[in-house]
């Protein structure tokens, strides 16, 4: 007689079975999923250390030492760049030109602590770019500063090489300029005719640098590439044409005039009551002997209409010797301004001091120059009580200057409002300099990175995706597990499993 008793039924055993092999699908399926995660999205690496360059802007009444980073994309990291100045500049060494490499001195300290030390100096690049100061040297006089400088910048602990201590060409300083202006702006790189122009007033020289149409002669033609774009660009220095040189080139032309009286030279560039000793050469007339003599400089009443005019006959200075059909600064062509630009220095120093947005146009400054040039010193003295009596005449001087210079000789309008005066966009400072390091780096800096997904969005995306690949497979296996019924067949004494279609 057959066994009546039921044995248990397969079924619990089958089931832990598929649960384990459910199981080790999914695991599998998660080590897969992980592994194309970390292929395609690698987990953020450790930001690699900013390199540093040092640039040291060798100028007319100062020193400067700029220290400048690079962040792990390759572009500029501004936010850690560092600046600190010296006065005198290395020109007021010409007597002692042994003594030039000292002055530099605390601006090394100073980039030594900056880029964090000895070990991150050694492969820091040190630059000494001097400009218009030492271009008024003589050549032997010129060699003799920067050879005190090369001693101390081998010995600085630095990346230093003799060449890279130079007198930069004022073209050169004009396109650092104009670069350092267009990558502020953001339109470095593009469009050339969207371009901002770049007109610098410094103490011995002016600068002019844009994107020029016209048929220029080489010698006042340089080409720049960033990127994929070659810009043409009219770039110029007018040597003597700074403001400060601009001013002493100015009170010889009134002593040429003869327009002293018993001693006293009436200078119509300074406000009314101005006055002071100076010291002059005075040349004999049969022999070949100079002597230093007191010049008493007075201003009855500030004069801004005879300066302005006194100031285009020393920017006309040198017109005689022009080489081309037409020359608008001294014996120097100027193509016509085209576009915007953005006056730097003491353009801005003026417009500053003259109570003058950046957007003001040329007749903006001729009102504020006539009011103030006109105002009595003791007025000033009590209005301005942190500024000296120089301070005064010298921005009487420059007002005047400033409109003979761009409308007397340039033409812009009157009341143009293309230039803007400024010496940052946005929290960018423009300086040269800037300019000569992004010159310097400009093969390896990297697109800026485009915009897209959030960080938490972007790690989401893989975890969402692998979900959905585990639930799918599991989903799958079941689709595709076959479906089948147990029967307990009592004849036989045992179970019989068969397929359900």
């Amino acid at each position: 007689m057959p066994d009546l008793t039921k044995p248990p039924s397969p079924q619990p055993r089958r089931r832990r079975c598929r649960l384990c092999g459910i199981c080790l699908g999914t695991a599998f399926l998660a080590l897969l999923v992980s592994a194309l995660v970390h292929l395609f999205f690698p987990p953020p690496q450790p930001a690699p250390s900013p390199r540093f360059s040092v640039i040291i802007d060798g100028g007319s009444t100062g020193t400067r030492v700029h220290v400048f980073a690079t962040g792990p994309d390759g572009r500029p990291d501004l936010a850690r760049s560092a600046v600190m100045r010296v006065s005198p500049g290395l020109s007021s060494f010409a007597a002692e030109p042994a003594h030039a490499g000292n002055s530099l001195r605390p601006l090394i300290d100073f980039s030594m602590e900056r880029v964090g030390g000895a070990g991150s100096a050694a492969a820091t690049e040190v630059r000494l770019m001097a400009t218009a100061g030492l271009r008024l040297l003589e050549e032997r006089v010129q060699e003799a500063i920067l050879s005190s400088c090369r001693d101390v910048l081998r010995a600085s602990g630095f990346r230093f090489e003799d060449p890279w201590a130079e007198v930069i060409p004022g073209s050169d300083e004009g396109i650092f300029a104009w670069v350092a202006a267009n990558y502020a702006l953001g339109t470095l790189g593009g469009d050339p005719h969207k371009t901002v122009g770049i007109i610098e007033l410094g103490g011995a020289s002016a600068q002019l640098t844009f994107v020029s149409d016209e048929v220029l002669a080489p010698e006042l033609s340089r080409n720049f590439t960033f990127g994929e774009t070659t810009y043409t660009l009219y770039s110029n220095s007018f040597l003597n044409f700074g403001q400060n040189a601009a001013q002493d080139s100015f009170h010889e032309i009134l002593r040429s005039r003869d327009s002293s009286k018993n001693g006293t030279l009436f200078d119509p560039c300074a406000p009314k009551g101005y006055s002071r000793i100076e010291e002059v050469i005075s040349k004999s007339s049969n022999v070949s002997s100079s002597k230093l003599e007191n010049q008493y400089v007075d201003s009855l009443d500030g004069d801004f209409a005879e300066c302005r005019s006194s100031s285009l006959v020393l920017l006309k200075k040198g017109k005689e010797k022009c080489r081309y059909q037409q020359c608008h600064l001294g014996p120097t062509f100027v193509p016509e301004l085209r576009g915007h630009f953005l006056a730097t220095e003491n353009f801005y120093f003026t417009s500053k001091f003259l109570g003058l947005k950046q957007s003001s146009s040329l007749s903006d400054f001729v009102l504020a120059g006539e009011q103030f040039c006109n105002k009595d010193l003791s007025t000033l003295r009590q209005k301005y009580p942190n500024k000296s009596d120089d301070d005064f005449s010298r921005y009487c001087f420059s007002s005047a200057y400033i409109v003979a210079l761009l409308h007397d000789s340039l033409g812009v309008p009157l009341d143009d409002k293309r230039i803007e005066y400024s010496n940052q966009v946005g929290d960018i400072q423009v300086e040269w300099a800037l300019g000569a390091f992004i010159s310097n780096i400009k093969d390896t800096i990297l697109e800026p990175p485009r915009t897209g997904i959030p960080t938490h969005k972007s790690r989401l995306l893989p975890a969402l995706l692998g979900v959905f690949l585990v639930g799918g497979a599991l989903w799958l296996a079941r689709w595709r597990k076959p479906k089948t019924k147990i029967i307990y067949d009592l004849e036989k004494g045992r179970y019989i499993i068969t397929r359900v279609s």
